[in-house]
């Protein structure tokens, strides 16, 4: 391993070339900011990042804001990444924002008076919580502190979504079709007329701009715009919500009309992170009655998604501003965004990052994309011959050209004066600006691995500094933010890319409260941002344990590495992932998720071209793996074809088989346990099921229904136990790895065929498997070998193979459901059969990933863990009450899971007996909790447990048929 590689796993950035500058220049030490005193006010991997680069850069006093909610909870400690603090360092409040405005008012006067109090003269707010809040950071500057983010100006023109739309239209930038002034539409059409708006200035006493009142140009939606932000200003509500709800109810219809079959998304301009967002399903081109008909039909489900909106980004109260964007919802979307850095003069990009992969608009895997490494796949993929490839990386190439280019002009017009994200979807060759994240963001490693920033003394090229690190970088432009010239990019790694580990079920639902007793150390490549989790206790050197709360978000740790290429980046990833031990009690990840993903692309293509729309329908798919494995009983396959080759030696041997059957079953039993436990491993866990099918696409076939090996089923098993991360090592427990006397039969059939191969003196003789048992097929010995010998060999080869034909059924298990189906076309598009994106075979594959927790025929229990509230908004009655009846599938509470508002639906039908919970709304449930006491319609018998044994032992034959 060289330095630079060992780097990664211990400290990805090193300040060594920089400290030396430091000593020999005046102007790289005049860019110091030793001096500066943040206060960091977020939590989660950047916290630490910032402790850590904070702390590189010099700076001796820091404090963070610990929130009695934080997410990672040490029950027995004080966190081993706090133990670098002093305790008066640490300050602790009930909640970093509050749940109501109030509550965050006091919140933020409380944060300026720590600081004041301790000596702080800056605030970090990382990219959660309060990082893009205007009146926050408004707040801060007022108090004589450094934001160190982009100023309020720049919050407030590009952070708000509404208001970043029109900047973008005045900037030229290609922007999503929609509506971007909902509320303003809302009071113009309370108030219809100029008139009627003055009047209402003059009635509510609202401080407006008189140039504004006086300009008889202005349009009616403008002159109500700057009305309702003085409305906010002083704090009250000129429209109701059931009024914006009417209004955007009307809007979606005509929106619905012009574009049929197309669906809606409703943006909160606050939201971040998928919260605030919800997309209504359209209108169908073709049906029963007019369009407009059909229209109003989808349309009806507006006013519920808008108060859902509106209650996840708590703007509920009077005198939020409640406005949200309404657009057109782009199918077919690639979810790009470009990196940019700017000091209010200049800006500059790092690259763009693909962020496609996601659900819920919660990101999940982010990949570089960066011009010189497309230059360089295009090359590559020419010199393959492979012209549709390189036609689509091209294409890319230009789109990313266009990004960058937007993106700066974008940052120079709203005076970008920090780190920020330009976010666009791409369809095509197509791109639409989407919105401007004014923070850092989670995915920020992967931007700036693949470029540093350079800067220049404009008297001496010579005397320079490079800045690999953002979080740095956000801390000069705080100190230093006029002085710093305008940099220059320089390419550090070729590719980047995170996995963001979450707690989240199979599933990929949230799942909180369980708890991490062990984590492996870092692999080698692996930049792990864990939020100081595998840091070893300092009194014990021992790994403590967290409870994964759940209070805020699903995020666990960030896991990234580099690569000379994209797919040497995704081969990494793998072996990351692959190799990563999580262990905890109740304990759920995304982790084997990541795994079956990232096979999924290694296996097909890494330049794939995923939309948003990809994870739910392979999800699904990997469900209908899971629900075809559990109809097949393996042991009972492995039992049946010992009892079919028992039945061949006695039509072969008559009478005496006996030997040669007792020798059989002794094979079988020494076998037993190899072979099952690889194989169960799979089936128990799905996802890494798919990531074994997605590696051994290349080494079967199915020939007339039947599996055909290319490669040695005896090296299959060896494969799987490597997927499976149960390689034998010092240390490990024999439940996570292989077992010694199985380990010693594979490794000497392993022996045995690399002996073969010598003795058949021939190349292909095993990684042409098909050749090989060609050869031992033969009767007659071949040259050189005698016939005995020759014996021996065929008969070791027999039994080594012994049992292994139920490696074959995994094959046929993914053809039976179509895994394969899913697959990357030509031009690096994605096809999805239409069968995936099927809502209720989703709903169902769903339950297949992660049963509902058991429950007694009259009741309704919590199918995972969060805070409970009967009623979508405090204002409205509650979903259901003692006495009422339900259908199946109708709404009956609202579950908060790490920031997110799910509607938990009735499994059945039946009546509401007695609610079960103390406590009411805020309480705090736990997977399996009874909710309800209910009476069913339909009362539904005991499952047969022996009709199904037999059922999955008929299908097993069935199989078995075809190996």
């Amino acid at each position: 391993m060289t330095d630079k590689q060992d780097s990664y796993t211990r400290n990805p950035y090193v300040y060594e070339d920089r400290r030396r500058a430091q000593a020999e220049s005046v102007w790289v030490q005049s860019f110091s900011c030793e001096h500066l005193r943040p206060l960091i006010v977020c939590r989660g991997p950047i916290r630490k990042e910032a402790l850590d680069v904070f702390s590189q850069m010099g700076m001796t006093h820091v404090g963070i804001l610990l929130s009695e909610k934080d997410s990672i909870v040490y029950p027995n400690a004080l966190a081993p990444e706090l133990r670098i603090l002093e305790p008066e360092h640490v300050h602790r409040v009930p909640d970093y924002t509050g749940a109501t405005k109030e509550e965050r008012v006091a919140r933020v006067k409380q944060i300026i008076a720590i600081a004041h109090q301790h000596g702080y003269d800056s605030v970090f707010a990382g990219y959660g919580f309060m990082a893009e809040d205007e009146d926050f950071v408004a707040a801060i500057e007022e108090a004589g502190l450094k934001f160190v983010g982009p100023c309020s100006h720049t919050v407030r023109s590009a952070g708000r979504k509404d208001e970043a739309k029109r900047t973008a239209l005045r900037e030229s930038v290609s922007v999503t079709p929609g509506i971007d002034n909902a509320t303003a539409r809302t009071l113009v059409s309370k108030y219809e007329t100029r008139k009627a708006l003055l009047g209402l200035v003059e009635r509510e006493r609202l401080a407006v701009d008189s140039a504004v009142l006086t300009d008889t140009k202005i349009e009616l939606e403008d002159l109500a715009d700057a009305i309702l932000n003085a409305s906010y200003r002083k704090g009250i509500d000129l429209i109701s919500i059931e009024e914006l709800c009417v209004q955007v109810q009307r809007d979606v219809e005509e929106i619905f009309v012009k574009y049929p079959g197309n669906r809606i998304r409703l943006k909160a301009i606050g939201g971040g992170g998928g919260k605030g967002q919800r997309i209504l399903p359209g209108a169908d081109k073709e049906g029963k009655g007019s369009l407009a008909d059909r229209a109003k039909k989808a349309a009806a489900l507006v006013p519920e998604k808008v108060r859902e909106v509106l209650s996840e980004v708590k703007t509920t109260g009077v005198g939020d501003n409640k406005n949200m964007l309404i657009e057109l919802n782009i199918e077919q979307t690639r979810h790009h965004e470009i990196q940019l850095v700017g000091n209010g003069n200049w800006c500059i990009t790092l690259g763009g990052r693909d962020c496609s992969l996601q659900m819920h608009e919660q990101k999940l895997l982010e990949i570089s994309i960066t011009q010189e490494a497309l230059q360089e796949d295009i090359r590559r993929a020419q010199a393959a011959g492979r012209e549709m490839e390189a036609v689509s990386l091209q294409n890319d190439l230009a789109i990313l050209q266009r990004m960058e280019d937007e993106a700066e002009r974008f940052g120079v017009a709203v005076g970008l004066d920090s780190a920020s994200t330009f976010e666009c979807i791409v369809d095509m060759d197509r791109h639409f600006f989407m919105e401007v994240n004014t923070r850092i963001q989670v995915e920020h490693r992967v931007s700036e691995l693949c470029y540093g920033l350079r800067f220049e003394n404009p008297q001496d090229s010579d005397d320079h500094f490079v800045v690999n690190s953002l979080v740095e970088m956000m801390a000069m432009l705080a100190c230093h933010k006029e002085r710093l010239p305008r940099p220059t990019r320089v390419r550090r790694e070729a590719a980047a890319g995170e996995a963001r580990l979450n707690a989240t079920d199979r599933s990929l639902s949230p799942h909180a409260g369980g708890v991490i007793r062990s984590w492996s150390d870092p692999l080698r490549y692996e930049i792990r941002d864990d939020q100081g989790i595998c840091i070893k206790n300092p009194d014990t050197e021992l790994f403590m344990r967290y409870k994964l709360a759940g209070a805020y978000d699903s995020n666990v740790a960030l896991l990234v590495t580099v690569g000379e290429s994209r797919n040497q980046t995704y081969d990494r990833l793998y072996e990351i992932l692959r190799g990563t031990s999580l262990r905890g009690n109740d304990l759920a990840t995304n982790l084997e998720f990541h795994l079956g993903l990232v096979n999924w692309f290694r296996a097909r293509s890494v330049h794939a071209k995923p939309t948003t729309r990809f994870v739910v329908p392979y999800l699904t798919q990997v469900g209908l793996l899971k629900e075809e494995a559990n109809r097949v009983d393996f042991a009972y396959a492995y039992d049946q074809l010992q009892r079919s080759r028992d039945a061949a030696l006695r039509k072969v041997l008559g009478t005496d088989a006996g030997a040669a059957i007792k020798a059989n079953a002794e094979t079988f039993a020494r076998k037993r346990t190899l072979v099952l436990r690889a194989v169960e491993a799979l089936i128990a866990e799905p996802h890494k099921f798919s990531a074994w099918l997605s590696d051994m696409m290349p080494h079967y076939a199915l020939v007339d229904g039947k599996v055909l090996w290319r490669r040695n089923p005896l090296h299959v098993v060896a494969d799987t136990y490597r997927l499976l991360n149960m390689e034998r090592r010092p240390g490990r427990p024999a439940a996570h790895a292989i077992w010694d006397h199985d380990e010693a039969i594979l490794k000497d059939g392993l022996a045995f065929y690399e002996q073969l191969q010598g003795r058949l003196a021939t190349d292909d003789a095993i990684a042409d498997y098909p050749h090989l048992l060609s050869i031992l097929a033969a009767s007659k010995a071949p040259a050189g070998m005698d016939a005995a010998l020759w014996t021996q060999i065929q008969s070791a080869h027999d039994g080594f193979q012994a049992g292994l034909e139920v490696l074959s059924i995994l094959p046929l298990i993914a053809a039976e459901t179509g895994f394969f189906d899913l697959r990357v076309n030509n031009d690096m598009t994605i096809e999805i059969p239409e069968r995936l994106f099927d809502s209720e075979l989703q709903a169902r594959m769903r339950k297949v990933l992660v049963p509902p927790p058991a429950t007694k025929a009259d009741e309704i229990v919590a199918e995972r863990g969060g805070m409970f509230y009967s009623r979508e908004a405090p204002h409205l009655p509650p979903l259901i009450n003692v006495g009422d009846h339900f259908e199946a599938g109708q709404p009956l509470f609202v579950l908060e899971v790490m920031k997110m508002f799910n509607k938990v639906s009735a499994p059945f039908s039946g009546t509401i007996d007695a609610f079960l919970l103390t406590g009411g709304d805020g309480v705090i449930i736990h997977k399996g909790q009874p909710i309800f006491e209910v009476t069913p319609d339909v009362r539904v018998g005991d499952e047969d447990v022996e009709a199904k044994k037999a059922a999955a032992h008929a299908h097993t034959q069935t199989l078995l048929a075809r190996v």
